[in-house]
């Protein structure tokens, strides 16, 4: 069972270091946007094409956009602090529980 363990806190761990690394370039694509960044820089356009899947289909269900201010970004990190602080634990609960 131990060897069950060992999977359960290895995927919390990769999840858990996705989630912080997604949580990051969300942040630094809001950062980036205050200052119009050039479209054509190749930073820009992955960062882009990594975060627009995810940010547009947020606007589309909850259009947060007030006073010139988008909101979607925060409702990003809420949902990724929620998935570390729900899924992460429950996975590393099911770890101690196997034996790990």
């Amino acid at each position: 069972m131990f060897v069950l363990g060992n999977l359960f806190a290895a995927l919390a761990y990769i999840i858990h270091k996705v989630l912080w690394l997604y949580m990051w370039i969300i942040i630094i694509r809001a950062v980036i946007s205050w200052v119009n960044p050039d479209p054509y820089n190749l930073i820009v356009r992955i960062l882009y094409s990594v975060t627009d899947p995810v940010l547009l289909a947020i606007r589309r269900r909850l259009p947060l956009y007030f006073g010139g201010i988008d909101f979607s970004p925060i409702v990003v990190i809420v949902a990724i602090m929620f998935l570390q602080q729900f899924l992460v634990a429950t996975l590393y609960g099911l770890a101690r529980h196997f034996g790990h």
